[in-house]
């Protein structure tokens, strides 16, 4: 197939660099304006001997454009019902598993239940548009929670602008969309069918996004499909393109890792959580002022070791089930399985303990 990345996405210099030295390993890691030749130096395996530096200089930048804060969210699935084929995922529509969507008494319900576990943020979440969750179902359901939460956001398929406009009236504050992957030739084939195998559709969303006036938009790349190198390397020009073109808003950048699932999945390309961390410690190196996210995909070991080394955002007892947070539990399976089951008091306790503040809200709904 024809390469669709557009030039700004070109990363092929970046790839195939001679091995750094020590010295050019330091001088990157300590560069007054990191780039993305930096990126490339701080990502080989030829700079993992030295993480620990790096993780000494992640936790500075950290501290001096964060304070010592983590930002709480927890995530609410509306939907599983899916058009699409993506061949990771738990929801798509060929898995035998039973089809679900809250009703908005429902949502109500676990809107209350997150409420009062003390959440400021809500991000909802369904499948590509189904007839079952279409846009005029998503905007209701924003109504509801941005009733409740100063901070709205929401994890759904593609629109065009002018129904991203259509959010923000309702209330919504930020969208979240990954790319998955940035290799065309790899996203087509994960993604056998349906409205999200349109690559370049779902690399400009993010623009639309900002373009309609979102305060906020969320990428990243699922790490396993693809290179890591290469994704990596991408979703930081991704980054910079969309802070260089919408500076006024904010975007943070997520690093999720495929879990096991419904359809049983299997990496191309696993990623262990010795390069998870060189990479969280190279982009706060290379975005000093970008929210780092890290969900309850990752184990807790692992996150409570990433708290306040470049990671400034973090989703707390969540469910990838529909609903479950009120009283009556979820019928439906998870989008993938979760390993950090711990509660938000417990969340909590940890941050704490290592000398940080959780917060659950930024900004107050008046700002909208």
């Amino acid at each position: 197939m024809a390469d669709l990345r557009p030039d700004w996405l070109d990363v092929s210099q970046w790839q195939t660099m001679a091995p750094p030295t020590p010295g050019q390993i330091h001088a990157a890691i300590h560069a007054d304006s990191p780039g993305i030749a930096e990126l490339a130096v701080l990502l080989s395996p030829e700079a993992a001997p030295l993480v620990e530096e790096m993780a000494r200089k992640a936790q500075i930048l950290a501290r001096r454009h964060f304070g010592r804060t983590t930002m709480l969210y927890v995530p609410l699935y509306l939907s599983n019902y899916c058009t699409g084929g993506c061949a990771y995922c738990g929801f798509a529509s060929d898995r035998d598993l039973p089809r679900q969507r809250l009703e908005l008494d429902q949502v109500e319900k676990e809107l209350s239940a997150l409420r009062r576990m003390g959440f400021a943020e809500v991000l909802l979440l369904t499948g590509e548009r189904h007839p079952e969750a279409d846009l005029d179902y998503v905007l209701e359901c924003v109504r509801l929670a941005a009733a409740r939460f100063p901070n709205v956001t929401v994890e759904m398929f593609p629109l065009p602008t002018e129904e991203y406009e259509r959010l923000c009236a309702a209330g919504c504050t930020g969208v979240t969309i990954y790319q998955e992957t940035y290799d065309p030739a790899v996203y087509e084939c994960m993604h056998r069918w349906g409205p999200k195998s349109d690559y370049l559709q779902r690399l400009e969303a993010p623009e639309r996004v900002l373009a309609a006036g979102m305060r906020t938009c969320g990428i990243g790349a699922l790490l396993g499909l693809a290179s890591p190198l290469e994704d990596a390397l991408s979703l930081y020009l991704h980054a910079r393109r969309l802070q260089q073109t919408h500076w006024r808003a904010g975007v943070s950048v997520s690093f999720p890792r495929i879990r096991p699932q419904e359809g049983g999945f299997q990496p191309p390309f696993p990623v262990d959580e010795a390069f998870l961390a060189q990479l969280i410690f190279a982009f706060r190196i290379v975005l000093p002022r970008t929210h780092l996210v890290l969900s309850t995909r990752e184990g807790v070991r692992f996150r409570d070791g990433m708290a306040g080394l470049g990671v400034t955002k973090m989703s707390a007892a969540s469910l990838t089930t529909v609903g479950g947070y009120s009283e009556s539990e979820s019928e439906s399976s998870g989008q993938f399985d979760v390993s950090d089951h711990r509660s938000v008091e417990e969340i909590c306790t940890m941050l704490r303990g290592k000398g940080l503040e959780p917060v659950f809200k930024n900004w107050d709904s008046v700002y909208r």
